[in-house]
């Protein structure tokens, strides 16, 4: 009897083993290890894929959370708020900067966050609002960037469980997860949607000048 796995790594590598052995044979040749050519190439075609001006490649999703938030200036003691079923990573980066975590309750039947929480638990020190799409669905975005926009809040999309994944407005507008808020976050770790060999994250942005900070965050 043949186990089955939550995460095949090994059958999901024996399907494409000559393709990946390849790739990695090539950058073991070219020793650019660390954002070389085909960081590059991966970065070209997300933006296409995702129709987003700016992907800046980074370590981890945990990373890119903390990136992003860094680049929007935060201030120890502002409030961020997300859902409270969601991975600790997302959470530990706003304390992590000092900033103070609120966490709210999520709809029982998709497990993103509730809007009506949300909307009540937004202070006068409250900075931003981290949307988590879970388990290939997207968080009610157009609700989402009501709220932030009627309460001047900044949007972070954490797509780690997501990417790929489009949102349909009520007009019919049509968007990727991670495009529609202020920055989109992700992560390549093995287990995730799109999985990496090791691990590696992305953020991703409109903005230009946001786009910029970004890039010299993490060059540092």
């Amino acid at each position: 009897m043949n186990k089955i796995h939550m995460v095949d790594l090994r059958g999901q590598y024996l399907k494409i083993k000559d393709e990946v052995d390849a790739a990695i044979a090539g950058v073991l040749e070219s020793c650019a290890f660390i954002n070389g050519p085909e960081v590059k190439e991966f970065q070209k075609d997300l933006e296409h894929y995702l129709g987003v001006k700016h992907v800046i490649p980074c370590g981890n999703g945990t990373d890119a959370l903390q990136i992003a938030m860094m680049a929007l200036n935060f201030q120890p003691g502002d409030e961020v708020i997300t859902a409270d079923f969601t991975y600790a990573a997302t959470a530990e980066v706003i304390a992590l900067l000092k900033l103070k975590p609120v966490l709210v309750d999520v709809y029982k039947d998709n497990f993103s966050i509730n809007c009506k929480a949300l909307e009540a638990a937004i202070t006068d020190k409250t900075v931003a609002i981290v949307a988590v799409h879970l388990f290939g669905q997207c968080a009610d975005m157009e609700a989402i960037m009501d709220i932030a926009k009627r309460h001047n809040l900044y949007v972070i999309e954490d797509v780690a469980q997501a990417i790929g994944s489009e949102y349909t407005f009520s007009d019919g507008t049509v968007q990727k997860a991670g495009t529609i808020g202020t920055i989109g976050t992700t992560s390549f770790f093995p287990s995730k949607n799109l999985g990496a060999y090791g691990d590696g994250g992305a953020i991703y942005t409109n903005d230009d000048e946001l786009a910029k900070k970004i890039k010299m965050i993490g060059n540092h």
